[in-house]
C-alpha cells in the first residue's frame, strides 16, 4: 500500500503547476521545521517542570530535615507551619508530607498533612537507611499522580525518621496539555498563512513566466521579429528570457533564409523553364526543318542540363545540412589535384582569354573524398575565371600552412576521424578580377548570393559555388577564407587537415 500510495502521490504531484508544487514544498518543509523545533520546546519544557517539582520537592525536605534535626529530642519544629507556607504556599492542596519510623511506619510523634498517608517503598525505605534520598512518581489519590521525595533524617548516625514529601503532578500536565492545545492551533495557523504568503510569493515570482508563455503563444511564423520582456533583469528569468530571445532570433533567420532560399531556387529553376517553354511553343507555331529542330532541342537540353546541375546542388547541401551526406574517406594527393584543376582552368580561361596556372606545388596529402574536393577546387576555379576580365590571370597554389588555422576550434580538431591533424594543407585560389565590395563579403558563401546580380546571370551559376565549397571545407575538418577589395582581385585559402 505504501508503494501504491508513493506513485499516487508522485503522479498527483505532476498534475500541479509549479506555483502549486513550490508552496506545497514550502509548506511540508515548514511543517517539518516546525515539528522539530515543537519536539525540542515540549523537551525543554518538561525538563524544565521536572526539574522545578524535584527542586522544590529537596528544598522543603532539606528545609524541615535540618529543622528537626535542631529540635531537642527530634520533635517537630516550632516554625513548622511557616515553613511548610513559605514552601508550599498558602494552600497544602495537592501537597503531601509525612514522617514515618525506621520501619516505615507512621510516627505518630512528629505531625502529618492531613491526607491520606502515602506507602513507601522498599527500595525507598532500603536508600533512606542507608543514607540516600529517593525521587519516585506514584498514582496520587486523585486523578493525577503524585511526585515523592523520600528524604532520610539522621541522628546520631543512624535514621530517625524518614521524610517523605509529595506534590500532585496536575500542574504539569495542565502545563503540559496548554502545551500541546498552543502547538495544535498555532501550528496550523502558521501553515496556513506561510502557505498562503508563499502561494502569493510564487505566483508574484513566476507571474514574468506566465507572460513569456501568453507571449510565445502569440508569436507566430509571421511575427517572429517579437521578443519576450524582462531580458534587461540579471537573474534566472532574466536569463530565460535573453535565451528564448536568441532562440526566436536563429527561427527568425532560419525562417528568412528558408524563405529566401524557395524564392531564390524558383526563380533559378523558372527562368530556364520559361526559355524551354518559349522555344517550344515557337517551334510548335509553324512547321521547321529539321536543322531548327535541331537548334530548340539542343536548347532545351541545355537548360536541362542546367536544372539538374542546379537540383543537385541543393540535393548536397539539403543532406549536408540533414547530416545525411557520406563522404569517402582515402588518402588524396593535394599536388595531383591541383595540377588537373589547373588543367580544366586552362580550359576554362582559353575561350575568356584569362592566363590559369600554378605558382607554388607541394606534395601533400590529406584524408577525404577525392571527388568532392575536386567539386570544392573546380568551383572556386570557375569562380575566378568568371569574374577575371580578359587579360587576366589566376594563380594557382598549394602549400603547408604554418601554425594553426585562426578559425579553426579545438573542438573541430578533437573531432576529426584520426585525431588531431599533422598539419595543415593551404590551397589558395588567386585572381586579378574585379573583387568584392567590403558590403558583399560577409554573405558570399550564403545561398543564391550575388554580390552583381545582373553580371552573375550573364555568366551562368546559381550562386550555390561558394555556400558548396564552403560546406565540403567544414566536412573534410577544413575551413576556406577570402580575402577581397574591389578592383583588387580576390584570394580565396582552403586550409585542410594533413594525414597522419
Amino acid at each position: 500500500m505504501s508503494g501504491r500510495f508513493r506513485f499516487a502521490a508522485r503522479m498527483h504531484m505532476k498534475h500541479l503547476s509549479i506555483r502549486g508544487r513550490l508552496t506545497l514544498w514550502y509548506t511540508a518543509n515548514l511543517a517539518a521545521t516546525l515539528l522539530v523545533l515543537a519536539g525540542v520546546a515540549y523537551f525543554l519544557l518538561m525538563r524544565g517542570l521536572w526539574h522545578d517539582v524535584d527542586s522544590t520537592l529537596q528544598s522543603v525536605a532539606k528545609a524541615v530535615a535540618q529543622s528537626v534535626q535542631m529540635q531537642a529530642g527530634g520533635s517537630a519544629p516550632s516554625d513548622m507551619d511557616e515553613l511548610l507556607h513559605r514552601f508550599f504556599g498558602p494552600s497544602f492542596a495537592g501537597r503531601f508530607y509525612q514522617f514515618l519510623d525506621p520501619r516505615g511506619q507512621v510516627d505518630p510523634h512528629l505531625p502529618q498533612l492531613r491526607n491520606a498517608p502515602l506507602a513507601i517503598s522498599p527500595t525507598a525505605l532500603k536508600n533512606a537507611r542507608e543514607g540516600y534520598a529517593t525521587f519516585e512518581t506514584v498514582p496520587g489519590p486523585g486523578e493525577f499522580p503524585v511526585r515523592i521525595l523520600t528524604f532520610p533524617i539522621v541522628a546520631a548516625g543512624r535514621m530517625a525518621n524518614a521524610l517523605q514529601v509529595g506534590l500532585s503532578l496536575e500542574g504539569l500536565y495542565h502545563a503540559r496539555k496548554n502545551f500541546f492545545w498552543a502547538l495544535a492551533t498555532l501550528i496550523p495557523l502558521a501553515l496556513v498563512l506561510a502557505g498562503g504568503g508563499g502561494w502569493l510569493l510564487a505566483r508574484r515570482a513566476l507571474r514574468p513566466v506566465d507572460q513569456m508563455t501568453q507571449a510565445a503563444r502569440r508569436i507566430g511564423a509571421e511575427r517572429l521579429a517579437e521578443r519576450l520582456e524582462g531580458a534587461a533583469t540579471d537573474d534566472e528569468l532574466g536569463r530565460l528570457a535573453r535565451t528564448l530571445n536568441e532562440m526566436l532570433a536563429r527561427i527568425e533567420a532560419g525562417f528568412a533564409q528558408v524563405r529566401r532560399f524557395s524564392a531564390d531556387a524558383s526563380h533559378e529553376l523558372r527562368t530556364p523553364l520559361t526559355v524551354m517553354k518559349g522555344e517550344i511553343e515557337v517551334a510548335l507555331r509553324s512547321a521547321r526543318d529539321p536543322v531548327e529542330y535541331q537548334r530548340v532541342l539542343a536548347s532545351a537540353l541545355e537548360e536541362v542540363e542546367r536544372m539538374a546541375r542546379l537540383v543537385d546542388e541543393l540535393l548536397l547541401l539539403s543532406r549536408a545540412d540533414a547530416g545525411a551526406l557520406h563522404w569517402e574517406r582515402q588518402p588524396v594527393e593535394l599536388d595531383h589535384l591541383v595540377e588537373e584543376m589547373a588543367k580544366q582552368g586552362e580550359v576554362l580561361g582559353r575561350a575568356r582569354d584569362v592566363a590559369v596556372r600554378i605558382q607554388h606545388l607541394e606534395p601533400l596529402i590529406v584524408e577525404g573524398d577525392g571527388h568532392r574536393l575536386k567539386q570544392l577546387l573546380l568551383n572556386l576555379v570557375d569562380n575566378a575565371v568568371k569574374y577575371t576580365p580578359s587579360g587576366g590571370h589566376v594563380a594557382l597554389s598549394l602549400r603547408q600552412a604554418t601554425g594553426q588555422p585562426g578559425t579553426q576550434s579545438n573542438r573541430q580538431i578533437a573531432e576529426l576521424p584520426n585525431g588531431p591533424p599533422a598539419g595543415w594543407a593551404e590551397i589558395a585560389v588567386q585572381d586579378s578580377g574585379v573583387g568584392i565590395s567590403a558590403e558583399a563579403l560577409p554573405r558570399i558563401f550564403e545561398r543564391f548570393f550575388r554580390a552583381d546580380d545582373a553580371r552573375s546571370r550573364e555568366v551562368g551559376g546559381a550562386g550555390l559555388g561558394l555556400c558548396i565549397a564552403k560546406t565540403i571545407a567544414e566536412a573534410h575538418g577544413g575551413t576556406i577564407e577570402v580575402q577581397s577589395a574591389p578592383g583588387a582581385g580576390s584570394r580565396f585559402a582552403v586550409v585542410l587537415p594533413l594525414a597522419g
